[in-house]
């Protein structure tokens, strides 16, 4: 028997927020700056956790299935922002209002509705389970932290996560609090790049406020260490990251980094070290791999230097630096992978494919973390054409999220995708 194939109905919302499934108009997306109807195979019931955004500012649209027509209407436009381990396959389709405001910094992916549910354009990329806090009562997580702040009185980073994790709902502070999966380690308060997307530090003038509060101290090797090892009391297959939401360029504090690694692998410390970072200074991933980190995690919006270049907006640093940055870290025995920045209609076209490919088979990267890029779409947009990778025909088609993971893979067949930091016990060997 066939499977059935939904055709999911437009959602739209009134002012008082009231969110409504459309009669007759069918669900329509947005690639790049193309409008049309999902594809069949790339509908999924939207995942538990995730939201639903009113886009302020912004009308919804709807596909005429019978004239084939797409039509405006004079309500609010809704959006999904799916919960980690799904990457979007399609972002939401509206028309903006004249001096619609900017959105702020989430991804913003195509919703419909069927039957008595919701479906979105995206695909699951990792069964991981590490920022599912679903059964999890907040109770836990305020005790974990209280437990923390306690135990540990003095240790000004550990006050800062149990903040995190206590007043923003941060997932990583609330697993450090837990005891579980991920510890996150922010180090750094300034950054050698002014990314357009900046989750902790925007100018006035951006339009959209930051989502997180970047750190306001640079926490020493001791705070660092005390904070790994407590982890490493509680989870068997820990994992320590720098570079998080609330901090700048990790790399920039590598001799405090450096230093913490080496005293922590000194004691016996066990478990994946790792580090997300823009790979900016190729000398810093040297040391880091030396003090005995296992993992790095490099940002990249496109591999193409121009796109790459208009989004992160470099201080001191090229995307020749990131390669060699990348070239480095594998000689030094790092597990390299990419937080491929994935914007649909962008991300999936054949000179993206045909780049990215080229790098990732040039040093061999490892893994790829299939994330999204949380931005408004029109202004990302802007970012892509001011960049002049527009000019390129090859930049203009979409092949889709599945399309380009399959023809990545086969160009690259020991590549792994997911969402999340892999466990790496030792180097070069997954646990």
């Amino acid at each position: 028997m066939a499977e059935h194939k939904p055709r999911p109905k437009l959602v739209f919302a009134d002012e008082t927020g009231n969110i409504y499934d459309h009669p007759e108009l069918e669900m329509l997306v947005r690639r790049g700056d193309r409008l049309e109807p999902p594809r069949p195979d790339e509908l999924i019931p939207l995942p538990p956790e995730s939201e639903l955004f009113l886009l302020p500012g912004r009308d919804a649209l709807g596909f005429d299935a019978e004239s084939g027509e797409i039509e405006r209407l004079d309500e609010r436009a809704v959006a999904a922002f799916v919960c980690p381990g799904h990457t979007l396959s399609a972002t939401a389709a509206y028309a903006a209002q004249p001096n619609a405001p900017v959105l702020p910094l989430f991804a913003y992916g195509a919703v419909g509705f069927s039957g008595d549910r919701f479906f979105v354009a995206a695909s699951r990329v990792d069964k991981d389970q590490r920022q599912v806090f679903s059964g999890i009562p907040q109770d836990r997580i305020v005790k974990g932290a209280k437990a923390l702040r306690k135990k540990y009185p003095q240790n000004r980073l550990i006050e800062h996560l149990s903040g995190c994790a206590l007043t923003s709902c941060c997932p990583a502070a609330r697993n450090l609090a837990l005891g579980r999966f991920e510890a996150p380690l922010p180090t750094a308060r300034v950054c050698n790049a002014r990314c357009i997307g900046c989750l902790s530090l925007q100018p006035p003038d951006s339009g959209f406020p930051s989502t997180q509060n970047r750190i306001a101290f640079g926490p020493d090797p001791a705070e660092i260490v005390e904070v790994m090892a407590e982890h490493s009391r509680h989870e068997r297959r820990p994992i320590y990251s720098f570079g998080q939401g609330c901090e700048g360029e990790p790399l920039t504090e590598i001799e405090a980094i450096r230093e913490a690694v080496a005293r922590f692998r000194a004691a016996g410390g066990r478990g994946t070290v790792n580090i997300n970072t823009n790979a900016s200074l190729p000398d810093a991933v040297e040391r880091f791999a030396a003090a005995g980190g296992s993992s790095i995690r490099v940002s990249l919006s496109s591999a193409d230097p121009a796109l790459y270049a208009a989004y992160y907006r470099p201080k001191g640093y090229a995307f020749a630096d990131v390669r060699e940055s990348i070239a480095r870290a594998k000689a030094g025995g790092l597990f390299v992978s990419l937080n491929f920045l994935f914007f649909p209609g962008v991300s999936d076209t054949e000179a993206e494919l045909a780049q990215l490919a080229e790098l990732i088979t040039t040093y061999k990267v490892d893994f790829v973390q299939m994330r999204n890029l949380n931005l408004d779409p029109q202004l990302y947009m802007k970012v892509v054409a001011d960049s002049g990778a527009l000019a390129n025909p090859a930049r203009l088609a979409s092949m889709g999220l599945k399309n380009f993971r399959k023809r990545l893979r086969k160009a690259c067949p020991w590549l792994g995708f997911g969402y999340f930091n892999p466990y790496r016990e030792e180097r070069g060997k997954e646990e």
